[in-house]
């Protein structure tokens, strides 16, 4: 099948992306606080973003593992994170990474273009 390859890349992407969404979302839901150099950040409802990040976590895996077996609904969650990764990419340039953002933004690119050519080749595809 045509781009096979990019989709595994992509299913092991949404696992790992997956796994790490849920161990934040458990830190978070720990109350969690952040140190700064001197200056103390503490979000006031850390609960509800831990419960988001580990919802988010469960479907990315979800996602995952159903790409990895073939299945429509991971390649769609596979698209529409890769499109919400690459706007958040290109709104993020002007932060203290740009080059970073643009690599994140290049790969999204990579993911969406693999996923979206996912198929059965031209070839066999025709009579």
């Amino acid at each position: 099948m045509r781009g096979t390859g990019r989709a595994v890349f992509v299913a092991m992407l949404l696992v790992i992306v997956g796994t790490l969404n849920i161990i934040y979302g458990i830190g978070a839901l720990d109350d969690a606080k952040i140190f700064v150099n001197d200056t103390r950040i503490i979000f006031t409802n850390l609960h509800t973003m831990g419960w988001v990040m580990i919802i988010l976590g469960i479907i990315q895996l979800t996602a995952g593992f159903s790409l990895f077996a073939g299945n429509t609904y991971g390649r769609v969650i596979g698209i529409a994170g890769a499109s919400l990764g690459a706007l958040g990419a290109i709104f993020s340039i002007g932060s203290s990474d740009p080059w970073w953002s643009l690599a994140v933004f290049a790969l999204c690119i990579y993911i969406l273009h693999g996923l979206l050519i996912f198929g059965e080749d031209e070839r066999t595809a025709r009579p």
